[in-house]
């Protein structure tokens, strides 16, 4: 049974790569996901903010807002709440690369373009297979229209890949008026896959105390419909491939991601949950599905249910949305 995975140059085992996580701060669970079966170190973001900080375009950046609200300052995170500085990322680099046998793919997260992003030639160098580009950005400005945050999105991942030579995966959000065109753009300007999608990560209030306060949880499979329907509707429409992120959490999951048209699926909240061990189960279980159903090789079933196989892609989907409305019954 062939589960083999070529993605960004990279010969990968099987398509369940652990994503961007904590394990990468500790060495012990670097390795623990190498035994449990990982094809791939993906290491959690360096901040496009953490950078800014070490230079004097920090200043800058904060001056931007600062007018806006007296208490601005104290949006942005201290040094001390991130476990890697820049400098201390490039080295975790260099000692996960020492530790594992594994490519490791490194993150970088920002919004604007600017200096920050030559340090993608500094995480090359520091030894990185290749690179993840996670683009987070929310308009809340109403004067910044719709093609110029897409211009600043092009603007960032144009000069990471003139920065490297590596491959560069960039991770989007699907708030974007029109995505696949979106996806044939970054094509355009050399990105090597797309992964759907980073997550939206939204604070709670306190009614008491009149605060803003983060929140974190984990994903759920909730939130895995959103990335198979956009999974299925580009994939085989544009030649990139293609990776859901984000509510993958069994093997039931992993198959409709695949089938949908995904190269490969990331998990993280179910390591988290469970333990890198749990990567195991997920190895097995997928195997364990190929042999009942008869799929000799991943190819067999990726795409299977994508819409290259539908004439009408836009009819479809309108059908779908009107047929879904009527399930409910009072």
């Amino acid at each position: 049974m062939n589960l083999n995975v070529d993605y960004l140059g990279l010969k990968l085992a099987h398509p369940i790569v652990p994503g961007a996580s904590p394990f990468c701060d500790n060495l012990d669970q670097v390795r623990r996901l190498e035994d449990a079966g990982a094809p791939a170190i993906v290491m959690h973001s360096l901040f496009e903010e953490q950078i800014l900080q070490e230079n004097i375009a920090h200043h800058i950046f904060r001056e931007q807002v600062e007018e806006s609200f007296a208490e601005a300052a104290s949006f942005f995170p201290v040094p001390s709440e991130f476990v890697l500085g820049p400098e201390q990322y490039l080295e975790q680099i260099q000692r996960i690369k020492a530790a594992v046998s594994v490519p490791v793919i490194a993150s970088l997260n920002g919004s604007h373009p600017g200096g920050w992003v030559d340090y993608a030639k500094r995480i090359q160098e520091a030894g990185a297979d290749a690179l993840e580009l996670n683009i987070y950005f929310l308009p809340s400005d109403p004067n910044v229209t719709g093609a110029q945050v897409e211009a600043r999105l092009f603007e960032v991942v144009r000069r990471v890949k003139a920065a490297v030579t590596i491959p560069v995966a960039v991770k989007l959000s699907p708030f974007y008026s029109s995505l696949p065109q979106m996806a044939s753009q970054l094509h355009e300007l050399g990105a090597d896959a797309l992964i759907l999608f980073n997550r939206f990560y939204q604070p709670d209030f306190d009614i008491e105390n009149l605060e803003v306060r983060a929140r974190l949880e984990l994903s759920s499979p909730a939130e895995l419909s959103l990335r198979l329907h956009w999974t299925a509707i580009l994939a085989g429409r544009v030649p990139l491939p293609l990776v859901v992120s984000g509510g993958v959490h069994s093997v039931t999951d992993i198959v409709k991601a695949l089938m949908a048209g995904a190269t490969s699926v990331q998990v993280v909240s179910c390591l988290l949950k469970y333990g890198p061990g749990y990567l195991m189960t997920l190895i097995r279980e997928l195997k364990q599905f190929m042999e009942e159903q008869d799929y000799r090789s991943l190819e067999q079933m990726r795409g299977c249910l994508s819409l290259k196989h539908c004439p009408n892609p836009d009819a479809f989907e309108r059908t779908n949305y009107l047929r879904t409305l009527q399930l409910w019954r009072v």
